[in-house]
């Protein structure tokens, strides 16, 4: 078997062409097995490092990443087919969450006092606990990374990637600029392995916490996993995030950032806009807007500037979405724009409106991982929460209102979601949590959250 784990291989492929970008052979047992190792040695120095100490490290990972800017966006493009500008906005957010996370560890990880019962002292100490194994997705090939390693690495643990493995390439250039930064050797390390191997790794003694981005059956399966050995893990899972359209809502505005919230990242984004309930009163109105501004979308070379929407990230993802897209129709769902794969090269696929989308197809009920948004009309502002609320998924949302303090309302007291975006569309901001509920699983990164997730929260007791 070990034999046979050294020839395996496989290949990266540019979704805009179709054509090989390099290749890479999984690491046997004994290269895990020593990564292991080195990596807890790593963390038995690094976890007694002054949070000044680590911070400066994980400064100079910030900058080097805007250093190496041009070639890490080039790299992200060509592996999974997002617009280079998006790709440069991304290496942007992954160095501003390492400015964050060292400014801020200090207060956020900070000892706590507190007065006993019996006139003694006590004191909450946040420790790290050692190595965190993260298995991360294809779509954000930096951030992703970037979120919990840097939240980690602050913390005092040590970091394993397991990357989506058609962006390896991104993962062992990461692994490099963060080498080049200063970070001790070992502490971050990119593993190239198979599935099987990753269960026994999360097996392992040495590893103490999973954090998973990707799927709810993913989440499952892993979440299983991980306390079946007892051990904490953080999942950020899909999400079918409905944005509502009230009666007072600027439509020109609600359009603009509907349109940009659904096509963002070509569409594949757990935090995307997906379902647009608008109330009965402005739907026509909207729903006008809405298509038009759709079909206009210029679709192409994601290197070029004009292009809004460039190529899904794999083949079989796009396939996956036209049969959802063709499943919805089948049972109701009627085609407002789109929803037919171009006859051209690279894995394109055109962005499209659905209407008439009801409970039972899959516009409503799971997640379209891509261009596609699904229209629905709601009889006032209750019955379109009420839509928004009717999903298993519960990671983000929208309301377009003029009256914010409303809106602000419902999103407090309603909404059935992690994050809840007004006027605007989802994107990450480092001083904000992120996460969601439900299928859409369970943790928190950014805000200061995601340093508490893997650190063991020590109570001290001093009696007087």
């Amino acid at each position: 078997m070990e034999t046979e784990t050294k020839q395996k291989s496989f290949k990266t492929i540019n979704p805009l062409n179709g054509k090989e970008l390099s290749s890479y052979r999984y690491m046997t047992d004994e290269q895990i097995e020593t990564a292991v190792q080195n990596s807890h040695k790593a963390f038995l120095k690094w976890r007694h490092k002054s949070f000044e100490d680590r911070g400066e490290i994980i400064k100079s990972i910030g900058k080097a990443l805007k250093d190496h800017k041009e070639e890490l966006s080039q790299l992200m493009t060509d592996e999974m087919g997002k617009l280079l500008k998006q790709s440069h906005q991304e290496v942007d957010l992954c160095a501003s969450i390492c400015n964050y996370c060292a400014d801020n560890a200090a207060d956020v990880l900070q000892n706590e006092e507190r007065e006993l019962s019996n006139g003694g002292r006590g004191i909450i100490t946040y420790q790290p606990i050692g190595i965190i194994y993260g298995i991360q997705p294809w779509n954000y090939p930096s951030y992703q990374v970037i979120r919990y390693a840097i939240t980690n690495l602050m913390a005092g643990n040590s970091v394993f990637l397991k990357h989506a493995s058609n962006v390896t390439g991104t993962a062992k250039m990461l692994e490099a600029i963060f080498n080049e930064a200063g970070l001790p050797k070992d502490l971050f390390q990119v593993l190239v392995i198979e599935h099987e191997q990753s269960d026994d790794l999360i097996k392992h003694d040495l590893v103490r916490g999973i954090t998973l981005t990707g799927s709810p059956d993913a989440g499952k399966t892993i979440g299983k996993k991980a306390g079946a050995e007892l051990k904490k893990s953080v999942l950020e899972l899909g999400s079918n995030d409905a944005y509502l359209i009230l009666e007072d809502a600027d439509i020109e505005k609600a359009v603009k950032k509907c349109v940009m919230g659904r096509i963002y990242n070509n569409g594949e984004t757990c935090i995307a806009a997906k379902r647009f309930i608008a109330v009965e009163a402005i739907y026509d109105e909207f729903k006008k807007g809405f298509v038009k501004a759709m079909k206009d979308l210029k679709m192409g070379d994601p290197n070029e500037k004009d292009i809004k929407l460039g190529p899904m990230a794999r083949k079989d993802l796009r396939e996956t979405l036209h049969d959802q897209v063709t499943e919805s129709v089948n049972k109701g769902a009627k085609i407002l724009c789109g929803g037919e794969i171009p006859d051209s090269e690279g894995y394109f696929y055109p962005a499209t409106v659905l209407e008439q989308v009801e409970p039972g197809q899959p516009a409503y009920d799971d997640e379209l991982f891509g261009p596609v948004a699904s229209l629905i009309k709601a009889k006032d502002d209750e019955d379109a929460m009420r839509i928004a609320n009717d999903s298993r998924f519960g990671l983000g949302g929208g309301i377009f209102s003029e009256d914010k303090e409303r809106a602000v309302e419902l999103a407090e007291k309603h909404f059935d979601t992690g994050m809840v975006f007004i006027n605007s569309f989802g994107l990450a901001e480092p001083n904000m949590p992120f996460g969601g509920v439900k299928n859409s699983g369970f943790g928190r990164e950014h805000g200061g959250f995601g340093m508490k997730e893997f650190v063991n929260i020590k109570a001290i007791l001093i009696s007087e």
